[in-house]
């Protein structure tokens, strides 16, 4: 019997295909597989993701529907495949048709992902109609998350929709033997977007002669503002130590660390050593920052001060690309375009008025940014990926969860703010933020919410905060419920929660969670931060913590490290030497109100945290007496004891009380002061206390294993963060036979913070109000 004929020997299904399957190429893929298998019929995209109506023989429905899952393009992700069966119409031929704006709207929107080989390869070909295109893409890459409006996934739900396509780029948009086909951010040098460059006091430049101009500037030590695809950059050439520390200063950047964008690998592995899982990260689809242990000085040190590490990424855009390309340096600084903790800048006019003062001239473009997204951040350690920033090329992509949750919003903490939106088995994690600390990251906070509410389709029923009642995020979230509950979850709860999430644990059994970092509001009203809990998602009991030191004047004492390596020296009731490097750093005068304020305790709240011991000893070591940005002191106390082959180490008190296990710094402290003022070197000091730390851990999971029979132990916290301290905790807990969890998909720091806020309130069998 004919194809065009029903019959017996012919039947007709609806396939429902679900996931990540809208702006990856799936319906060019749906047609050609239908096409090889002789079936008829469409495939269009949905709120829910791609629908297929297809006819032909039992024997290539069945092969087409499970191949439409196996053999899917690689960008794709499917979850799901449902099929049902419909009367048969004799149909010819398959098509692409319109796709369906009504209906729920529950499909997942790819990440912006790096533009591909073949691209690269027509980038540089003289011959093609795109040769030196900055704005070049296919079905396998280029910008998507950052560019969508709405669903469907279609051209005119993107800010490629201002630009119509040219004749050429039809033809090869509705080639179903292009690999272009269906492609939504098609484009070319005819349909644009197109480049421009201003300068102050010079006429502007479009196309070839401003990329041309805008690497000759590069090469004479100006500072660039580039926009990409998520928001604007600030450049410059990361080997002229001048422009480096021109960009710091004009930043305000003190002495945090800048990244870099390399020309290629190449020129990456004539500065570093590169692992072949660092290679990985590097030259993937995602192209993130990688944080690569430093070997040596190989690049001015005002790049990167006192860091253990240089982050580095490949370019991610044909733009890149062209702008690192020879003649020209190849080898940049490429920093987000705001002033330190702000939101990234991504509007041209905010670009033009906010950046003035910090760049030379401007190299931008006319498509629009509609979702801000910063750089993601990750660091190799033990040869797993640690994320340390969630953002571009991963954001918006959901994460599983082990249980199913009420639709809900978690809202995350201050610093280093990540939200997250949640449904039944998936969480999406918003890109980065930034810290809650003024009007323009609320309001970035705020649209954030609203984009990626209707991308995911998510509609809160509940929202989930921090408990710090000083947390502007849980004041936000108070404002904005409008009659919806807010619940509130306990810091280190949340942090140990969301490596459990991660590693897919259901919550049937307690963990034993060490939640190292900062700051963190504790249920006494102190601040803790050098937790051990038992912890599971209904609860945690505190088993262990470090012992309380009055920490003087709050954020006063976070930025100078100095006046914790005292208030420690203390507590543990040993003398302000005047030879200790934070007694030098101190003023007289400043030295005597300290003294008075920790005689009478004035505006001193006690803190349990590992992070102030961290910067407590470095402070101690003579490494860092003032911070310029978060965790510099601990940052540069890695960097130190980097430089050290392990040897031994100090070690903590530990007693049992009533509340459980007290780790008392006191012995590691004297330890210290005694290296110290018999001149010990601070990287000696720095390894000793990581390894301290580190035989801190193991004593404690030990005497919980006794007392509670534990096995499995979970690291969470900014502290952990630290790559020694997280790789030394992890060998010393295995091989005391502990499985240990460590966070791969969401940073240990506050950036995963989300994640763990929902499992704990939001799962649908234990939802209550507070």
């Amino acid at each position: 019997m004919t194809a065009g004929h029903p019959g017996l020997d012919r039947e007709r299904r609806r396939v429902a295909v679900r996931g990540l399957v809208q702006g990856v190429g799936f319906r060019p893929f749906v047609h050609t597989l239908a096409g090889e298998l002789g079936l008829a019929g469409t495939v269009t995209n949905t709120g829910e993701g791609v629908l297929v109506e297809v006819e032909g023989s039992p024997d290539a429905l069945a092969a087409f529907c499970r191949r439409v899952a196996g053999d899917a393009p690689p960008l794709a992700r499917v979850h799901s495949v449902e099929h049902a069966p419909l009367a048969v119409t004799g149909a010819t031929g398959f098509r692409i048709v319109p796709s369906r704006p009504d209906g729920p709207r529950t499909t997942l929107i790819p990440p912006d992902t790096a533009v591909c080989a073949d691209c690269l390869a027509e980038l540089a070909d003289p011959a093609d109609r795109r040769h030196r295109h900055p704005f070049i893409s296919c079905t396998d890459c280029g910008p998507r998350h950052t560019i969508v409006t709405g669903l469907p996934y279609d051209r005119a739900n993107t800010t490629m929709a201002g630009f119509p396509m040219c004749p050429d780029c039809v033809r090869e948009y509705t080639d179903p033997a292009n690999r272009r086909f269906h492609a939504q951010p098609v484009a070319c040098h005819a349909c644009g977007p197109r480049l421009a460059l201003t300068v102050p006091a010079r006429p502007d430049l479009d196309g070839e002669q401003a990329l041309t101009a805008a690497r000759q500037l590069l090469a004479d030590g100006a500072i660039l503002a580039v926009k990409g695809i998520g928001g604007y950059h600030l450049a410059c050439d990361a080997r002229d130590a001048a422009a480096v520390a021109l960009l710091r200063r004009r930043k305000r950047r003190g002495d945090k660390p800048f990244a870099v964008m390399a020309r290629d690998l190449a020129t990456v592995e004539r500065l570093l050593p590169v692992d072949p899982v660092e290679r990985e990260l590097l030259t993937g689809p995602v192209k993130p920052i990688v944080l690569l242990r430093r070997r040596g000085l190989p690049v001015p040190e005002g790049v990167a001060p006192g860091s253990p590490d240089l982050g580095v990424m490949l370019p991610y855009t044909p733009l890149h690309h062209l702008l690192l390309a020879a003649p020209g340096p190849d080898l940049l600084v490429m920093t987000s375009a705001n002033l330190s903790g702000e939101p990234i800048v991504t509007e041209d006019r905010e670009a033009l008025e906010r950046l003035a003062p910090l760049v030379d001239g401007w190299l931008t473009h006319d498509r629009p940014i509609h979702v801000p997204c910063e750089d993601s951040v990750v660091r190799v350690v033990d040869g797993e990926q640690l994320p340390l920033r969630r953002s571009r090329g991963y954001a918006p992509l959901p994460v599983p969860l082990p249980v199913p949750v009420r639709p809900a919003l978690a809202v995350g903490g201050d610093l280093k703010n990540t939200f997250a939106l949640a449904r039944d088995g998936y969480a999406w994690l918003s890109g980065h933020i930034g810290d809650m600390d003024d009007l323009a990251t609320l309001r970035a906070f705020d649209r954030a919410v609203e984009q990626l509410g209707t991308v995911s389709g998510v509609r809160p029923e509940l929202l989930v905060a921090d408990r710090h009642p000083g947390y502007r995020s849980l004041r936000h979230a108070e404002r904005t419920a409008a009659g919806r509950p807010v619940h509130r979850v306990q810091h280190h709860h949340a942090h140990i929660a969301a490596v459990m999430a991660e590693h897919g644990l259901d919550g049937g059994r307690p963990v034993l969670g060490v939640a190292f970092d900062g700051t963190g509001y504790g249920e006494d009203g102190a601040i803790w931060g050098g937790e051990v809990l038992l912890a599971d998602y209904d609860g945690f009991r505190r088993l262990a913590h470090l012992g309380y030191v009055p920490l003087p004047g709050g954020d006063a004492a976070v930025e100078r490290p100095y006046r914790t390596a005292l208030a420690h020296l203390r507590a543990a009731g040993l003398p302000w030497l005047p030879q200790l490097p934070p007694v030098r750093a101190c003023a007289a005068e400043e030295l005597a109100l300290l003294e008075r304020q920790l005689e009478c305790g004035l505006n001193c709240v006690p803190t349990s945290s590992m992070g102030r011991l961290f910067d407590a000893v470095s402070a101690l070591a003579g490494v860092c007496q003032r911070a310029g940005y978060e965790a510099q002191a601990a940052i540069e106390l890695e960097a130190a004891a980097c430089a050290f082959v392990r040897t031994g180490g100090y070690a903590f008190g530990l007693s049992e009380r009533a509340d459980g296990w007290i780790a008392d710094p006191s012995p590691v402290l004297a330890a210290v002061v005694t290296d110290v003022t018999a001149g010990a070197p601070a990287g000696l000091v720095a390894v000793r206390f990581h390894h301290a730390v580190a035989e801190l851990v193991r004593r404690i999971c030990a005497a919980v294993r006794e007392r509670h029979g534990t096995t499995t132990v979970a690291l969470s916290g900014g502290v952990f963060a630290n790559a020694l301290l997280s790789s030394a905790c992890a060998s010393g807990l295995g091989e005391d036979g502990f499985t240990v969890l460590r966070h791969r998909r969401v940073p240990p720091n506050d950036g995963g913070l989300a994640l763990g806020q929902l499992m704990v309130a939001a799962r649908s069998s234990a939802t209550r109000e507070e």
